[in-house]
């Protein structure tokens, strides 16, 4: 969601305000800005749209100070224009607030501050937090001020703010939204995602809820709300500030298509034995004795991540002989879910800071349930929360389409269903192994479907144009019908449709005709006949399909003809089959929108992390 950055240190600030804003534009906003603090006061610069017009409005005033906040947004409350757009102002003009989430209760607030003489200019929520830390502020610091503002506020939010009447001092506060601080030789950050920092220092603080940073020159002090010092502890980022560069791609996502063979290597690496036949995941902290005695899986997540879990269910339940079920984190934190006595609750968030799968995994500890988290960022609060994880080490992504993020998050379900089947004993170590070995064969395979690049460009060059798609797959492949649908959805915004194939004659039939391309993705499994069936009927209506098949299979090629495409996939056992398949379909993707001329890595309305509901 927004992106908040500030810095207090030696070095100039606007640069490092905008380059941080710039790290952090993959999140998605609709307008920036500035605030400079200097004796003379704090320094406002902000602009509708992209970073470069808040650059341009900087170049024509410039602005300078001693330290400073940025801001990207992303409308909630009132419009995207640049009265909006944060940081925001109290009614003097001497305290200025960022904001990342929502205050449920600014329009109580607001009324009441109104009725006591105060003056809004804007249509958000963000500027009621300035307007309370202005009538709550006492003279004993910013800091005390915003812990009484803190206790009159309902809501999820990430919060940093400044006042040159507390200078040289820069206050954080989370409740929900990430919030990360940056220690670096005698300068510090605060940052909403580690990406704005990374060029600056490796070594960081992660707020946790109803957690408090007083940052000044002289060093950082962490609190909670209340005001009682809560002890913190520094993580070393290993991410390669280089690695979040497009290294040559024309987009973040297309080189992140290209980086899953090694994302898929070193998510596997340290976690297998060929020798012995061991499943090895050292953060996962549950015991066989737990593992073995749940009767129940429950898989919670969002967006791509569900679609991940979707496929975890096939794994756990073919190889640990479970009951699984799927639920969208946005679902089970607003129901009242049934927790079994002995149920394991897997929690998928690629950043670990989704609100509605971090609301889940809480639900579920609470009434119960030994929690896993499934995860790529180190530290985050799913992490730190749940009983144990299994990290993916996809490394930073930043295009908003997840690709290597998703494809990791798949591998990691392989293994995850592999330590349960070790623990629960479903599996002899003779199958475990036999599944190992075709495991550490999917970065070399991943490597080859990629190649497939350049005749999936040429499908897009026939097919970008269309207004409407079907995805159809059966089985363990189902799943990854919805992510293709969804990716050309997210990125081209082309309508598409996500479909189990067996569904088709129980409505999407009626939609297939001369117009609408059909993605039959159907590698050599047992489902194979049926879905060339599927494929025959989608034609007898018209339909031109897109075909993405096992290569070396003849079968496919000898049921389409000249209106029709394949995209030849290299073999593998079917519980993998998944992994393969995505990557042609995100190809698919990101070739017809570049065609289509969209935006690839900043998809309109979208963002990367939903930090808030």
């Amino acid at each position: 969601m927004c992106g908040i950055i500030g810095y207090i240190g030696s070095k100039p600030v606007v640069p490092v305000l905008i380059e941080g804003l710039r790290k952090m534009e993959y999140r998605g906003y609709d307008s920036a800005g500035v605030a400079l603090v200097s004796p003379e006061g704090i320094a406002l610069r902000r602009s509708a749209g992209k970073l470069i017009n808040l650059e341009n409005v900087i170049r024509n005033e410039p602005v300078e100070g001693l330290y400073g906040l940025g801001h990207t947004r992303w409308a909630t409350h009132g419009r995207p224009t640049e009265e909006n757009a944060h940081p925001h102002r109290d009614c003097t003009g001497r305290i200025v607030v960022v904001h990342n989430g929502i205050i449920e209760n600014y329009l109580e607030l607001k009324e009441e501050l109104q009725g006591q003489g105060h003056v809004f200019k804007t249509e958000t929520d963000t500027e009621i937090v300035a307007h309370l830390v202005e009538r709550e502020m006492q003279g004993d610091g910013l800091e005390n001020g915003m812990r009484r503002a803190l206790k009159l506020m309902r809501g999820m939010f990430a919060i940093v703010l400044v006042s040159v009447e507390d200078p040289e001092k820069i206050v954080a506060v989370r409740n929900g939204p990430p919030i990360v601080i940056g220690l670096g030789d005698d300068e510090f950050f605060v940052a909403s995602d580690i990406p704005a920092i990374l060029a600056h220092t490796r070594d960081v603080v992660f707020l946790g809820d109803e957690e408090m940073a007083v940052i000044t020159r002289s060093g950082v002090q962490f609190s909670d709300f209340t005001g009682r010092a809560v002890s913190k502890t520094t993580q070393r980022v290993l991410w390669d500030p280089i690695a979040a560069e497009k290294g040559g791609h024309k987009h973040f996502m297309l080189k992140e298509i290209y980086e899953q063979p090694t994302a898929a290597r070193d998510t596997i690496l340290g976690r297998v034995s060929l020798d012995t036949g061991k499943i090895f995941l050292a953060d996962l902290n549950i015991t066989d004795a737990d593992i073995k005695a749940a009767e129940k899986v429950t898989i919670v997540a969002c967006g791509t991540s569900w679609h991940a879990a979707l496929v975890g269910k096939y794994l756990i339940e073919a190889l640990a002989q479970v009951p699984v079920e799927v639920d969208y984190g946005s679902e089970y934190r607003y129901r009242n879910p049934i927790v079994a006595k002995r149920e394991l609750t897997i929690v998928i968030t690629q950043s670990g800071e989704t609100a509605d799968t971090l609301a889940a995994l809480r639900e579920a500890r609470r009434k119960g349930a030994k929690t896993i988290a499934i995860c790529n960022v180190v530290g985050s609060m799913a992490t730190r929360e749940a009983d144990g994880t299994v990290y993916t080490h996809a490394g930073p992504e930043i295009g908003v389409a997840s690709t290597k993020a998703f494809t990791s998050q798949l591998i990691a379900l392989q293994l995850l269903a592999l330590y349960l089947a070790q623990a629960r004993e479903a599996l002899s170590t003779d199958a475990i192994r036999r599944h190992i070995g075709e495991l550490l064969k999917m970065p070399l395979i991943i490597e080859q479907a990629i190649k497939a690049s350049a005749l999936t460009e040429k499908v897009a060059e026939r097919f970008h144009n269309r207004a409407d798609f079907l995805y159809l797959a059966r089985g363990i492949n189902y799943p990854i019908a919805l992510e293709g649908a969804l990716k050309l959805k997210e990125i081209s915004y082309i309508h598409a449709e996500g479909y189990p194939a067996g569904e088709m004659k129980h409505g999407p039939i009626a939609l297939i005709d001369e117009q609408m391309p059909v993605v039959a993705i159907a590698p050599n499994d047992h489902v194979f006949e049926k879905m060339t069936g599927n494929v025959q009927e989608a034609k007898a209506r018209g339909g031109s399909v897109i075909a993405i098949t096992s290569e070396g299979d003849p079968r496919m090629a000898g049921v389409l003809d000249a209106n029709d495409m394949m995209l030849p996939m290299p073999e593998t056992t079917p519980l993998l089959t998944p992994i393969v398949m995505t990557i042609p379909l995100q190809l698919l993707a990101y070739h017809i929108a570049v065609r289509r001329g969209c935006d690839v890595d900043q998809p309109r309305n979208l963002a990367k992390s939903v930090t808030v509901e």
